[in-house]
């Protein structure tokens, strides 16, 4: 019986892209799985299509002599998925394993034996957790940190035998890394139990790391801290992370600060904020009083007649950005602060004071104002 179009089968365009075609491939395999379908012949048969046209189509020779010769170009070598059935000769290599590992083997962790375990691995990075005080991270500073971390054993150089000894090929893997369970057609790629994936077997390991080539250690590292550094901003230092694998280059390590609260200021980007209590004297006559910058003391002058919640803009007394720029503003919010633990003769000099206000609005606007609104609000209730 002749054989279907391989592009037909699974159906795509004779154009399509290998994502295309791997997505085909995808939805039909799981449709026409036998372990789906253990009762239908018909299911199977279209399994063993679909899969024979992808093996060809992936394969860009083979995609190629299909194309200019169609059938003819790429008889017997299908994988073995004419008579052979899924175990012929091509089920161990290029065959429906590597098919199936290749589409599942996210799945099922086939695809990761394609990558070379003897190849230089790069260390992981490592991420350490630096607080610092508002004044130290506006103006820069040098700290000392101490960072636990895997580096090369000097006793091995990182090779895990013991100094005379060698690395030999895993007898399990046969140096791949990776062994293959067959139940049936079913085929499975999983990482070697005894090299874990290295391809290599230490007979004698090194007594300082234990075989693994790395030992843990503590370093105490000098880090610079930039001016003006802020909580979120990260700083680098090449190579100081995790010991490589195999000769590869070490991690970096990231270095996350994180600013203490002040007991004055709050940050908000470039500019400081702090509140500055006041006496109401002050506040309704004016007056002059020193307030706290980073830079030392400066004085603040109140106008008369200044109310809670003024702000004062202290231009060029804020934070110096890390990243370029004029420094910003200090904001100085005003508090008038209500005066307490009063003797008679005082509370008698503002009882004095009230009455002189009198019950006019002239004095305290807002009050009035706020006042009127409550009434007016309460007057539209009214049916």
């Amino acid at each position: 019986m002749s054989k279907r179009d391989y592009y037909e089968v699974l159906g795509v365009e004779r154009g399509a892209d290998q994502k295309d075609i791997k997505k085909a491939y995808r939805r039909l395999a799981q449709k026409f799985h036998p372990d789906r379908n253990p009762d239908d012949d018909t299911a199977a048969a279209k399994f063993r299509e679909v899969s024979e046209a992808y093996e060809v189509l992936t394969d860009s020779e083979k995609r190629a002599a299909y194309d200019q010769f169609g059938h003819a170009g790429v008889d017997g070598q299908a994988g073995g998925f004419g008579a052979g059935g899924f175990g012929g000769a091509g089920a161990g290599a290029g065959g429906f394993s590597d098919i199936f590992g290749d589409v599942f083997g996210d799945i099922f962790g086939g695809g990761g034996g394609r990558r070379n375990p003897h190849a230089p691995a790069r260390g992981s990075d490592l991420r350490y957790n630096l607080e610092l005080d508002l004044e130290s991270a506006v103006t820069g500073t040098s700290v000392d940190i101490r960072v636990p971390r895997h580096v090369e054993c000097e006793r091995c150089d990182g090779h895990g035998a013991e100094p005379g000894s060698s690395k030999e090929t895993c007898p399990t893997c046969n140096g791949h890394g990776q062994v293959r369970m067959q139940q049936g057609f079913f085929a499975v790629q999983q990482t070697c139990p005894t090299c874990h994936g290295s391809g290599q077997h230490i007979k004698v390991p090194c007594h300082k790391c234990h075989g693994e080539g790395r030992v843990r250690e503590t370093r105490t590292l000098s880090v610079k801290i930039p001016a003006g550094v802020d909580t979120g901003d990260r700083i680098r230092l090449n190579g100081e992370g995790e010991a490589g694998i195999n000769g590869g280059p070490p991690g970096d390590l990231y270095v996350q600060v994180h600013i203490k609260p002040h007991h004055i200021f709050q940050r908000d980007g470039r500019n400081l904020q702090c509140e500055v209590p006041i006496n109401f004297i002050d506040a309704a006559l004016g007056g002059e009083l020193e307030v706290p910058t980073l830079d030392g003391r400066v004085k603040l002058k109140i106008p008369p007649e200044t109310q809670t919640g003024k702000l004062f803009r202290l231009r060029g007394k804020g934070v110096k950005p890390v990243r370029g720029g004029p420094p910003g503003d200090l904001l100085c919010r005003v508090v008038v602060e209500t005066p307490v633990n009063l003797k008679e003769d005082q509370k008698e000099l503002l009882r004095q004071l009230q009455e002189s206000l009198g019950e006019g609005n002239s004095h305290s606007p807002r009050k009035t104002s706020f006042f009127d609104g409550v009434k007016k609000f309460f007057e539209d209730m009214k049916p």
